[in-house]
């Protein structure tokens, strides 16, 4: 006798997030688990993903110190203050007028990943029991869109 595997599915789509502040962790997390529970995955995995150099995508937790924490680190990794290349416009061709400074903001970007996945399991994000999923801001405010994907086995 033959089985039948499960139906398999692949749902992308593209969430905007409007941040406001400079430097900002946005908790994504309830929003990707509504994104799982409509796409019907019952096993699989979900993939998030920055389209923006100056962002970041991390798994952590959300307690308001250790965000700061976070923020006062990224500081002091790549000061705002300190002088760059990158924003030298004059220096670069190509530049426009409104270019902004944000040299800080690729340098934070290049040590956090710019994606996530997480498993889903029973219809459900399987995160620990501290565990969110941020988008990082470094360059805000501003308009930002991630890239979310579905993928797995759909409940029968």
């Amino acid at each position: 006798m033959e089985t039948l595997s499960p139906p398999r599915t692949c749902r992308h789509v593209t969430i905007r997030v409007t941040t406001h502040r400079q430097t900002e962790f946005v908790d994504l997390t309830e929003q990707l688990a509504r994104h799982v529970q409509t796409s019907a995955i019952r096993v699989g995995m979900l993939t998030v993903q920055t389209r923006h150099t100056t962002t970041a995508v991390v798994v952590n937790e959300h307690e308001p110190l250790l965000l700061a924490d976070f923020e006062a680190l990224l500081e002091r990794m790549a000061p705002q203050r300190l002088a760059y290349w990158h924003d030298e416009l004059a220096l670069r061709s190509g530049v426009p007028a409104d270019e902004p400074r944000n040299a800080h903001a690729h340098c934070r970007a290049l040590v956090l990943p710019s994606s996530a996945v997480v498993t889903v399991a029973d219809g459900q994000l399987q995160l620990g029991r501290w565990q969110r999923i941020f988008l990082v801001e470094f360059d805000g405010p501003r308009e930002r869109e991630l890239a979310v994907l579905t993928m797995g086995e759909v409940a029968l």
